[in-house]
């Protein structure tokens, strides 16, 4: 009688994609070991479509605040850490991703954000973390190896005009930017000077004086979408010296800014986020609220969701400890 047992596929032989579509359900982690298996499955783990976005934005630093420049003292276990875990993820994509995303409390150095861009030249959209040990020279460096940046979402800064013109000389498809923090007149000036071809501007949850604002909606003649959501809106400073919030937008304002294709808004005492905003007096303390909420924006291609994939809540607090 004829053996009529089956022969099944080895797993080593199985068709790349369906590899895959199952390594695409492991995080960054688990993804180590498995791409070491056999060939056909390193190929497998380093595929496009798994890398296409890198989302560490779980991953923070273990730090104190300090009183001196960088103002933040980072415990040397975190710098380490975050060193091996960039040297996975970069070994693994072999340059594949386009999309970054850190979390605003991760306080990575210049060698940190070099390794990275020397290993991620398609990179098309990048999610800062915070600037404090991050150089001019040490940004300056990384934007111009990114030469198809799109996209950036980035804390305030207390120098931004350096930063612009660099993205102006190195990223000629660059279209759509999100300020984390306080907007005034001399960020939107850096913007309108060396950014005139952008088209999206996102600064929702931040402080913005009116002068940005009319600043942005007089000059930008190319901006399509702009986001002032949750925004504490300042007018300027009394003959007392304080300042002054207004809560409407008048018809000037709105006149200026139909003109774009879309123009987001909120400044409602019943919105949980403005309630917050107030609260905070301008400045956001996103550690206080959910661990997604800093990800949001009304902007669908600024949104980043709630959670990271490649790099889940239960590592990351193996990251801090």
């Amino acid at each position: 009688m004829a053996d009529t047992k089956s022969i099944g596929k080895r797993w080593e032989d199985m068709e790349i994609d369906v590899l895959v579509k199952i390594f695409k359900e492991l995080n960054m982690i688990e993804l180590a070991p498995v791409s070491q298996v056999c060939r056909s499955w390193r190929l497998a783990c380093s595929d496009p479509l798994i890398w296409n976005t890198l989302d560490l934005g779980l991953l923070k630093s273990n730090f104190i605040q300090t009183r001196a420049s960088p103002y933040i003292w980072v415990n040397e276990r975190s710098d380490r850490r975050l060193t091996q875990v960039l040297r996975i993820a970069m070994a693994l994509s072999r340059g594949n991703v386009t999309c970054m995303i850190f979390h605003y409390n991760l306080y990575m150095k210049d060698e940190h954000l070099s390794y990275i861009s020397e290993r991620s030249p398609h990179l098309k959209r990048l999610v800062m973390p915070a600037w404090n040990r991050i150089t001019k020279t040490g940004i300056c460096q990384a934007i111009q190896r990114w030469e198809k940046l799109e996209s950036l979402t980035m804390p305030t800064i207390a120098h931004p005009p350096y930063i612009m013109e660099e993205i102006s000389r190195s990223c000629k498809n660059f279209s759509q930017l999100k300020i984390m923090g306080t907007f005034d007149v001399h960020f939107a000036s850096a913007i309108a000077s060396h950014l005139p071809k952008l088209k999206v501007l996102s600064v929702r949850c931040s402080i913005i004086t009116r002068e940005a604002l009319l600043l942005i909606l007089n000059f930008m003649d190319n901006l399509e979408v702009l986001n002032i959501s949750h925004c504490l809106l300042l007018e300027g400073l009394s003959p007392a010296g304080r300042k002054q919030v207004f809560r409407e937008l008048d018809h000037s304002i709105l006149e200026k800014a139909s003109r774009l294709r879309e123009f987001f808004q909120c400044q409602s005492s019943l919105c949980i986020t403005c309630q917050r905003m107030i609260k905070d007096e301008g400045l956001m303390r996103w550690y206080q609220y959910e661990t997604w909420f800093w990800r949001q924006d009304e902007v669908s291609s600024l949104d980043m969701g709630d959670y990271g994939r490649l790099f889940d809540e239960d590592i990351s607090k193996g990251f801090q400890d």
